[in-house]
């Protein structure tokens, strides 16, 4: 299948369903030396129910602050973000789950503790939210670490301890920001597969950030290329790959030369 053709197939699920999330226009300044740094302008986008989406950019061109400012847990100057159809910018919470790169998990607290922390915040009771994360601690493989702490684990298993926080919350969709960037390669590919065994359990949408196009096109339903700062859509790339997906398609030649095809558009931007 040429790349056109690619670009053209439909996704099913994507045109069937109405919009889960949406960001209307939306504008972010940094401020850098007294004067404002634009990261995002009049940026929109749209992902629908069920749907695996990836940003895929260079780094600077605002990928992981579009995902701070869905989470809520940055402001952005300008635009809203529609959840559900409401208007939930600015806010936190309300169905979103945050899966971020640096694992960002409490060094005092078990693998159990950190797994319920969501839930504890939210109220739910002790013996409620240790079942709900003992649920999310088996789902990620890690039963054998409930009681160990951060620093006992590698960080692949650190990064199954972040997912499992974000799940045990039941958001409505996942966000995550390049999970894997700190991982080593082999890590990294066997992460993918877990992810994708997850997703294909637990249904969620999700937004990914990644820098890598083998990640996006072996994980994603769409991929959106961001150009440099301030970020814009470039492109955007409906990955005509069937699921369940095996480390045997990143070999094909369908899959390298879709490959070849957005890295030339990554390299038009480029900055060295």
């Amino acid at each position: 299948m040429s790349t056109a053709s690619a670009e053209s197939m439909p996704a099913p699920h994507r045109l069937e369903a109405a919009a889960k999330l949406e960001a209307r226009r939306i504008t972010k300044f940094y401020q850098r030396d007294g004067s404002k740094l634009p990261v995002l302008e009049d940026f929109s986008l749209s992902v629908a129910e069920l749907e695996f989406l990836v940003l895929l950019g260079p780094s600077g061109c605002g990928k992981s602050t579009l995902l701070r400012i869905v989470d809520g847990i940055e402001p952005c100057d300008a635009g809203q973000i529609i959840l559900d159809g409401k208007d939930v910018t600015g806010t936190t919470g309300a169905g979103r789950g945050m899966v971020f790169q640096g694992f960002e998990l409490f060094p005092w607290r078990t693998v159990m503790g950190n797994v319920a922390f969501g839930l504890e915040v939210a109220g739910i009771g002790s013996k409620e939210r240790l079942e709900v994360a003992r649920e999310y601690v088996n789902l990620v493989g890690l039963n054998g670490f409930a009681n160990s702490y951060p620093h006992e684990l590698s960080g692949g298993m650190q990064q199954r301890v972040g997912i499992a926080r974000a799940l045990a919350i039941n958001p409505t969709i996942l966000l995550m920001d390049e999970p894997y960037g700190a991982l080593d390669v082999q890590t990294r590919e066997l992460l993918q597969d877990e992810l994708l065994n997850i997703w294909e359990k637990q249904r969620k949408t999700v937004i990914f950030v990644t820098h890598s196009i083998e990640e996006a096109l072996y994980l994603a339903d769409r991929i959106v290329v961001m150009s440099p700062r301030p970020g814009r859509i470039e492109r955007v790339i409906e990955v005509p790959f069937a699921r369940p997906r095996r480390d045997e398609l990143k070999s094909t030649p369908q899959f390298l030369d879709l490959r070849r095809d957005i890295w030339q558009t990554l390299k038009k931007g480029a900055h060295v």
